[in-house]
């Protein structure tokens, strides 16, 4: 067993981050989460995706815990398959809030996740999924939309960059929503005030812990509350320009395991490139101030 770090809880997002592009989790980067494991440390899965599409990448990971989704909307617990916690956006802001972004920069083209452990992605005519490996059902019309209630919106312009388009929503939404921008072609708006760092620090106060032992991963600019919570930040090398600014350090790409190189690092162990072995990493322990 690797010798102790003075890290105890893990958060990692998943898209641009612990998931390649295609959607897979590599033989390595679950080598090294299970060395961490068994060394003491604790992963939460910390992401936008909404519970029922988080389903099948926590069964590849083998876990049975708790999972943070929806960008900190949702504590799902994956043994139970039953959400410990959750808070949704009302629905009439949203359209609100829609109507004001729409008055700024023209027409957008929406999607939501409903709420639930059995919520569906519903998209709007128009709107492209930026993950096309992911479900969805399409809708006639923006007000079917509304039929549930809804953990976020999802936006997407025909022009706009998602920086510009972010920029623009938050400077009329107003608290009628937070404005995120969690990918490429994913700009949300979620419930007021609700982060990554909402959920995980729910999360983490469950299991015990908290922000001074905690290690996170991420690529994009909704990860930053959650580097502000962490003790520790570490972006990936594709990391969206303004996470890395706040980041403590950064790793290689998602698609390089990034993740797993720091774990390695911290917790030892021996990762496989191809045919070739690699020597194993010493551990190292890090102080961090609380």
């Amino acid at each position: 067993m690797a010798a102790p770090t003075t890290f105890a809880l893990i958060a990692t997002d998943l898209d641009g981050t612990l998931l390649r592009g295609d959607d897979t989790l590599s033989d390595r980067s679950l080598a090294a989460l299970a060395r961490a494991e068994r060394a003491g440390a604790r992963h939460l899965v910390v992401t936008g995706r909404p519970a029922p599409r988080v389903r099948p990448l926590l069964d590849d990971l083998g876990s049975t815990g708790l999972a943070v989704c929806g960008q900190g909307a949702q504590v799902y617990d994956a043994g139970a398959d039953r959400l410990l916690w959750s808070v949704t956006l009302d629905r009439e802001l949203a359209e609100t809030a829609l109507g004001k972004i729409e008055a700024e920069v023209g027409e957008v083209y929406a999607a939501v996740d409903q709420d639930g452990v059995d919520g569906l992605t519903l998209i709007e005519p128009g709107y492209l999924m930026p993950h096309p490996t992911l479900p969805a059902v399409r809708v006639e019309r923006r007000g079917d939309l509304w039929d549930r209630p809804i953990s976020k919106v999802l936006l997407r312009h025909p022009d706009l960059s998602d920086d510009a388009l972010a920029a623009a929503a938050r400077s009329v939404v107003g608290s009628l929503a937070t404005v995120t921008m969690s990918g490429p072609g994913t700009v949300e708006l979620q419930p007021c005030g609700v982060t990554k760092a909402t959920g995980l620090a729910l999360a983490a106060e469950h299991l015990g812990l908290g922000p001074e032992r905690t290690l996170a991963f991420g690529d994009m600019p909704n990860d930053i509350p959650m580097f502000d919570w962490a003790a520790h930040g570490v972006a990936m090398a594709n990391a969206h320009p303004g996470l890395k600014a706040v980041a403590d350090e950064v790793t290689t790409s998602n698609e390089d395991d990034g993740v797993a190189v720091v774990l390695e690092r911290l917790f030892g162990g021996t990762a496989v490139l191809g045919r070739q072995r690699v020597a194993q990493y010493a551990p190292k322990t890090l102080s961090i101030e609380p």
